[in-house]
């Protein structure tokens, strides 16, 4: 399914923040907001990137995107950015928490850094902007929409992933919280958990070499594919709009199956041994 689902005004005049907006999946979702009639802010920590991002946006949509150089780690640039978006649009509607971090390797090969690296980014970079958007959207008496990206090993755990797992888990955490706390507030709190949805530059990383092409996810898959980048952004952009009205603390899997037939999408690598461990460090450092 490759087709946009909602009708063409399902978003009109709405703003919404896309955290890691300029790439990958976070784009595929901004794009379709904006040719819903979304106002649209992305933020990452490469302005470069982000700038060529929004213009591409605004070529293709007609829409308009404001690029916002942010650290989702650091609270004062959350409100700073924040504070641009008010600036630009005059009013903010929904955030997607979607910047993320990870990658695969034994655990007992990881630092204490990079459990705090994955951490940082992933949950307290989306507690960040929960709390600030929150504050705003309370003080300010609007009915705001919170939606996190998390993933399927966040309900199960995954080997080979654990600190990834282990602050997708918090987030899952936090949104089954917020939407309890914040539901008197009008403030709807939501998730997704893709399964294999294949972006370049993640899944290089992920996966360096010719290791994507032999750890191959479709055989993971009771459907026996991947999925569409389309289908992600037609579910966003349903949890995100009023059509989802009634839908608060959900987490909706989007995984062709995948997770019941098999839990934790990366623990079939115990079959890659030591030496080759070595190999994908240096390529994923390399990668860097």
């Amino acid at each position: 399914m490759t087709q946009g689902m909602l009708r063409d005004d399902a978003l009109k005049g709405r703003t919404i923040i896309i955290t890691g907006g300029g790439t990958g999946l976070g784009k595929a979702m901004g794009t379709y907001f904006l040719q819903l009639g979304a106002n649209l802010v992305i933020t990452s920590r490469k302005l470069d990137v982000l700038q060529k991002t929004a213009s591409e946006m605004e070529t293709a949509t007609g829409g308009k995107v404001l690029a916002v150089q942010c650290d989702v780690r650091n609270y004062d640039e959350v409100e700073a950015m924040l504070k641009q978006s008010l600036e630009k649009f005059g009013q903010v509607d929904a955030l997607l928490n979607n910047a993320a971090g990870n990658f695969i390797s034994p655990t007992e090969r990881l630092s204490a850094n990079a459990f705090s690296t994955i951490i940082d980014i992933v949950l307290k970079g989306s507690v960040n902007c929960s709390l600030a958007l929150g504050k705003y959207w309370i003080d300010q008496q609007i009915k705001g929409t919170i939606l996190n990206i998390v993933t399927t090993y966040a309900f199960t755990g995954s080997a080979y992933v654990v600190p990834s797992a282990c602050a997708k888990g918090g987030v899952l955490a936090m949104t089954r919280s917020l939407a309890v706390e914040w539901g008197r507030h009008g403030i709807r709190t939501n998730a997704i958990a893709p399964g294999p949805f294949p972006t370049k530059g993640a899944w290089e990383r992920l996966l360096p070499g010719d290791m994507a092409a032999k750890f191959d996810f479709k055989n993971r898959v009771p459907l026996k594919r991947v999925g569409e980048h389309q289908e992600l952004a037609n579910l966003a952009a349903f949890l995100v709009s009023d059509f989802s009205g009634y839908i608060n603390g959900e987490v909706i899997t989007i995984d062709g199956g995948e997770w019941l037939q098999g839990a934790g999408q990366f623990s079939a690598l115990e079959m890659i041994p030591g030496e080759m461990w070595d190999a994908i460090e240096k390529m994923t450092r390399s990668a860097k």
